[in-house]
């Protein structure tokens, strides 16, 4: 199965439909009137789709088990079409848009086999995705396609040349996989003046963020909070506790981070973990939700 133990757990909903084609009439009346030799067609047909709905992961090789915290079946009579409508929701890491169709695919099947024996000529057609929520895909073309960033590598022995910078860069590819522009790419050493000097710059320039990598462990010379700290005008706890929270669901270590967020006048400041897991976990943990601060920095409205 394709690994999703990167992704964020969060709520997602799919909306499947197929449909069903009898060939007179009086199929349609037979259904309205429960008079179906097999039974009640939309009752038992439905209780099918909600069996189907649980199994998805059983007959489909690539899907994932995930809790189905909701599935509704809903049926509509157009002519001689029998409409099927079936909504699935889930708070988890992957999407329930298999499990819906599915669940309206067996919908459908059970139709045919309940009405078969008084219609010979039903099609079960169009079995498609209605809609689809949650996740990353949900904020496509919600942001400015306009935002800059620094980032700046806290580190003595990258500075010293002896040791190569993997963190910064990873933070960098998950940035620019944002649309967002990367106007500087620095290594510093953990000296409080050297990691405070980039700050002032851009907070200054309007960068609209700067990401900073190392330093917020516990030793000696993880100084990164102690510099930012009194430069930042607020901190903003809720999103260093989704780092947090994101890190400490994949290595017990993370809750030694000192991850520091919050702004300076109009630009984010953000310092995570300097090992390149610690940083690109955290980068998964809050992008590109996280973008949506611009809009609030500009008092717009949330679609």
């Amino acid at each position: 199965m394709v690994e999703i133990t990167h992704k964020s757990t969060s709520l997602r909903r799919a909306v499947a439909q197929a449909t069903v084609l009898v060939s007179k009439q009086e199929t349609i009346d037979a259904i309205v009137n429960n008079t179906v030799p097999k039974g009640n067609v939309f009752e038992m047909a439905k209780t099918a789709g909600l069996f189907a709905v649980k199994k998805t992961s059983d007959v489909i090789p690539d899907c994932h088990p995930l809790p189905v915290e909701f599935t509704g079946v809903s049926y509509k009579i157009d002519g001689l079409k029998v409409f099927i409508d079936v909504e699935v929701k889930t708070i988890y890491r992957t999407g329930v848009e298999v499990e819906a169709m599915h669940g309206a695919s067996i919908v459908a099947l059970t139709m045919y086999d309940m009405l078969k024996p008084i219609d010979k000529g039903i099609e079960v057609q169009n079995i498609k995705l209605l809609e689809k929520q949650g996740g990353k895909s949900d904020f496509r073309d919600k942001f400015r396609k306009d935002l800059t960033a620094a980032v700046i590598v806290c580190s003595d022995t990258i500075a010293a040349g002896t040791k190569e910078d993997r963190a910064g860069k990873s933070i960098i590819a998950k940035l620019e996989a944002s649309s967002v522009e990367i106007i500087e790419y620095t290594v510093v050493p953990d000296e409080i003046e050297d990691i405070q000097r980039p700050l002032l710059k851009h907070a200054e320039l309007g960068t609209d963020m700067i990401i900073y990598t190392g330093g917020t462990g516990l030793s000696v010379r993880d100084v990164t909070p102690e510099a930012l700290l009194p430069l930042i005008d607020r901190e903003i706890p809720g999103i260093a506790e989704a780092s947090r929270n994101y890190g400490q669901d994949r290595t017990p270590f993370s809750m030694l981070s000192r991850s520091v967020a919050g702004v300076k006048d109009k630009t984010l400041v953000l310092a995570l973990p300097g090992s390149t897991k610690g940083a690109s976990e955290s980068m998964d943990a809050l992008f590109p939700a996280l973008l949506h601060i611009f809009r609030i920095f500009k008092g717009a409205r949330h679609d």
